[in-house]
């Protein structure tokens, strides 16, 4: 429990990293960040996986480029969502996708979180 907390925590952390250094990406502030966060992974492990599912022959065509568009629409979704996180479009939305997993990965890195 205490480590899906502090992973919530780290992906909240990264969300508001992300935020600070993609034009066109809001967040009003951590607890927003948190919460856009925790909605990203819902979002992903539902709808995302759903999506994912049926576009299954496609992905392995486009070497996983349509997993990743799912995950970008995910966030605009969210964006939706929420009035504390705001992208301006689609190409910021992706490119916070790619600026927040690097930050995840190097914060996970940085405090020893292991994937077990």
């Amino acid at each position: 429990m205490i480590k899906l907390i502090f992973e919530v925590l780290l992906m909240g952390l990264a969300m508001m990293i992300g935020a600070f250094l993609v034009p066109g990406v809001s967040v009003d502030g951590y607890g927003s960040a948190i919460i856009a966060a925790i909605l990203v992974a819902i979002a992903n492990a539902t709808i995302g996986l759903v999506l994912r599912f049926f576009t299954f022959p496609l992905n392995i065509l486009t070497l996983g480029l349509v997993s990743f568009i799912i995950s970008v629409l995910m966030i605009l979704l969210v964006d939706s969502w929420m009035k504390g996180f705001n992208t301006s479009g689609f190409l910021s939305a992706a490119i916070l996708a790619i600026v927040v997993t690097v930050i995840k990965m190097i914060l996970d890195a940085a405090f020893g979180m292991e994937k077990s």
